[in-house]
């Protein structure tokens, strides 16, 4: 396997399961100048939604955050992937996991264009040196 996997920091929010709110928070993070490596936003408890962020400057969007009001929980362990895309890719990593007894938390994976792919995976943070270790990093 040829793909680049390396440990990255997430950082996460709630905001309110309406239309246009994730495009508010990342037009704050844009305004901020802060660029996002991964991005994930889904359905919480209470009407709410839990974005996910991975930042490319840490330093540059925490500043972004605090000036826009944004209360984070993070840093928080996670893996980003990127690699050839083909048939099997991410579960050739998800059975490097398997075979090591690690279970998988919740992983987004998407084809990048020009033959790349590209994926964000988590596990529990107790998990991550081992994880790491089956993943060859």
């Amino acid at each position: 396997m040829n793909d680049k996997i390396r440990r990255a920091d997430y950082f996460y929010t709630h905001v309110a399961d309406t239309p246009g709110e994730a495009f508010r928070l990342l037009s704050k993070l844009r305004e901020g100048g802060v660029n996002l490596v991964a991005f994930s936003a889904f359905p919480s408890a209470g009407n709410k939604s839990q974005v996910d962020m991975v930042p490319d400057g840490t330093e540059q969007f925490l500043k972004a955050c605090k000036q826009a009001g944004v209360a984070l929980i993070g840093p928080k362990p996670c893996f980003l992937i990127d690699g050839a895309d083909r048939p099997g890719a991410v579960a050739e990593i998800l059975k490097c996991l398997s075979d090591a007894k690690i279970n998988v938390t919740a992983t987004d994976a998407v084809c990048a264009g020009s033959g790349r792919y590209g994926a964000i995976l988590w596990v529990k943070p107790e998990s991550m040196a081992a994880a790491a270790k089956a993943l060859g990093i």
